[in-house]
């Protein structure tokens, strides 16, 4: 699948030869072959530099989508700014499957690997085929069945291809000539990327090594009146093998702020003592560039695209973003609590029966055994995927979104061990929710639609009672577009909604009144990756992508006290909280602490302490107090320095930290302040993989 360049990305490129390349002749007769050599536009050696921007060759007004499919062929497809794709035609088939595809950068050519070993030049015009080459020659060897994986157009008219030999390629578009092959994988190559100046090429494959290629330029002139010519050599650097099993996909990532600012914002610097110099922050900034890859192991790595083999790769995603577990709190049955798991295809309605409870995370008692008892399960339409869900407090509704539409429905108790699940109707035209949730007292259903309004549903009438437009401007009018909501937060006394955009924005609206109260612009330039309303106020927190923690006193419009004055001054072991922060749990008795947890770890955190900073933890050399009473005996000093670590060490359970065994999907608290931990167990997870195709994992 490869998506047609855009108007600001087209340049042109080498002309493609009418004649026959590569020992194949021409199949199609084409005349419109007059485009000249161009040149990168980058001679730096800085990835995020600027290039040149060359005419556009300008076909459709809207840019084309191309897909490869098996049955040998290319479709196109019409790609509107909002809407379903609109199937526009298909290239001529081809012997084999079609297995990659890409663009040449001036949209005027569409590149196709095969089965065959065969990678094919088509006229995006005329849809005739204008050259192949046989990827075969000079690389790891043909084969009868050699497939073209991967394909990568650079601008300087270069075509880089990954086949099944394990071989990349660097070909001449011109001519359909081979430059280079490097031949360092051991297996298929998946995927290739590069970066924005297109002076490095990067690729994957089957044996879970990530390789880097770079650009050098040779000159070659023989005397000073000779016009010295550049010849492109791609130089093997190094790799870089993170994944455990193969690497299925690359691409470049530049992270961003924010999609836009309004011209009246301010951007607000924060005063802060010196980032700590953590690995990953060493090469992760906005604006530059990194490198991301995906593999068979479910494991996303980022690596730095300059300094590929001087940093390690970080992985920044070991699990879903956000919980796809929903607890129903005020539902019990028989002192069991009501769950409702999220998976891409059903929702299961669990019953969980829980002894032995473990009150608080600092307690030093065992935690209990915790058991599952399903009760419904829910099927999404067809093969639609489920993208967000929710159940009410009391757990007698749930509700789903797939790409298409929402659903609701009703669980019932039929007696004993049974219970049924029927479909109510929502009003038509609903767009698909990214995220979803009931009111407290589970009389209506709160939607956040793909776009960018939200939609408050009656359940008793079935009916839209009111649709938000979220907006930054503090009059209240609205802008041509917001971006999606993506997260949604309700208070306890239902007052009070906190919506957040996959920027990191907060709208805040007020339920009684029916209006946006609020509007919270994104903080630090971190997006929120957790939030929640304390149970006995209306106190916002919520978490950022930094591990940063924020108070907000949502009815006073400003910052909480707390975090006036701890926010940027949390301890480092929070700051280096072990993976992301996925959500955050409060005790229903209360009104001061949060539960914070990622995948590896929950911290328990009290506003109602001080924050101490890693300087004065226990663990620290003695201070220049104990160390001016020399003249004093060893006794004494043991003495004053136990009582002072002593103190300390209550301070210190602000930030009291919990280290889980297993990756958790899942942390909440029950009615009776015992925590609830849903974890799977790795190994589970990896049995369910298959075999590496070219490596053997030790001690399997």
């Amino acid at each position: 699948m490869a998506i047609e360049p855009s108007d600001d990305a087209k340049s042109t490129e080498n002309n493609c030869s009418e004649s026959g390349v590569n020992g194949h002749p021409n199949q199609n007769d084409s005349s419109d072959s007059d485009l000249s050599n161009i040149d990168d536009g980058d001679n730096s050696e800085d990835e995020d530099g600027s290039t040149n921007t060359r005419s556009s060759y300008h076909v459709n007004d809207f840019q084309r989508l191309a897909l490869a499919c098996d049955d040998g062929s290319v479709r196109l497809y019409h790609v509107p700014e909002s809407g379903a794709l609109t199937y526009y035609r298909s290239l001529p088939r081809v012997s084999g499957r079609t297995l990659s595809v890409t663009w040449s950068s001036n949209a005027k050519f569409v590149f196709s690997g095969s089965s065959d070993g065969l990678i094919r030049c088509w006229d995006s015009t005329s849809f005739h085929e204008m050259y192949r080459i046989t990827a075969g020659l000079g690389g790891a060897g043909s084969s009868p069945e050699l497939c073209i994986w991967t394909l990568l157009f650079l601008r300087c008219g270069t075509i880089v291809s990954g086949d099944s030999t394990g071989s990349v390629q660097f070909w001449d578009s011109h001519h359909g000539t081979l430059l280079q092959a490097h031949s360092y994988h051991k297996g298929d190559v998946n995927a290739l990327t590069t970066v924005p100046s297109e002076n490095r090429v990067f690729s994957a494959g089957s044996d879970g090594q990530v390789i880097l290629y770079k650009m050098s330029k040779d000159e070659f002139g023989a005397t000073k009146n000779v016009v010295k010519e550049q010849v492109h050599k791609w130089v093997y650097v190094g790799y870089v093998r993170a994944h455990t099993h193969d690497v299925r996909a690359l691409t470049m990532a530049v992270p961003i702020c924010r999609e836009d600012t309004l011209p009246e914002e301010k951007v607000v610097k924060i005063r802060r003592r010196e980032k700590h110099e953590f690995s990953y922050h060493k090469w992760a900034h906005l604006g530059v560039p990194m490198l991301i890859s995906g593999g068979d192991d479910t494991k996303l790595f980022a690596y730095s695209a300059r300094e590929f083999t001087q940093f390690a790769p970080h992985n920044f995603c070991p699990a879903p973003q956000r919980p796809l577990i929903k607890l129903a709190k005020d539902s019990t049955v028989n002192g069991d609590s009501v769950m409702l798991v999220q998976s891409p295809n059903w929702l299961d309605v669990l019953l969980v029966t829980v002894q032995n409870k473990l009150m608080t995370p600092s307690t030093s008692s065992s935690p209990g055994d915790a058991t599952v008892r399903q009760l419904a399960r829910l099927k999404s339409k067809g093969s639609r995927k489920i993208i967000s869900s929710a159940a009410s407090a009391n757990g007698t509704l749930l509700a789903y979104s797939d790409g298409v539409r929402p659903c609701l429905f009703a669980l019932g108790h039929k007696g004993g061990k049974k219970y049924t699940l029927d479909k109510l109707e929502l009003p038509k035209g609903l767009p698909c929710s990214q995220s979803m949730l009931f009111t407290v007292d589970s009389s209506n259903l709160i939607l956040a639609g793909r776009n960018g309004k939200i939609y408050i549903i009656d359940i008793a009438t079935r009916e839209i009672s009111n649709i938000f437009h979220p907006t930054r401007k503090a009059d209240g009018a609205k802008i041509s577009r917001e971006s999606p909501v993506t997260k949604m937060f309700l208070s306890a006394d239902g007052q009070w909604l906190a919506a957040v955009n996959c920027y990191g924005d907060i709208y805040v609206f007020n339920l009684e009144v029916q209006r946006q109260h609020w509007f919270i612009s994104r903080m630090n330039g971190g997006s929120v990756t957790s939030g929640g309303f304390c149970p006995k106020n209306n106190t916002l927190v919520v978490t950022t992508s930094k591990n940063e923690v924020y108070v907000f006193d949502v009815e006073a419009k400003q910052l909480g006290e707390w975090s006036k004055r701890y926010t940027h001054q949390l301890p480092r072991s929070f700051q280096e909280f072990p993976g992301e922060v996925i959500g955050l749990s409060f005790p229903p008795q209360s009104s001061s602490s949060v539960v914070v947890y990622s995948t590896r770890a929950m911290c328990y955190i009290d506003f109602g302490l001080p924050v101490v900073e890693d300087v004065d933890l226990p663990n620290r050399s003695a201070g220049p107090v104990e160390k001016s009473d020399a003249k004093k005996t060893t006794k004494s000093r043991q003495k004053r320095k136990a009582h002072d670590e002593e103190s300390k060490q209550e301070k210190r359970n602000n930030f009291n930290f919990f280290a889980f065994k297993e990756p958790v999907l899942f942390v909440g608290h029950l009615l009776d302040s015992s925590i609830l931990i849903v974890e799977k167990r790795w190994m589970d997870v990896v049995e369910g993989f298959s075999a590496p195709v070219h490596r053997h994992i030790y001690g399997t």
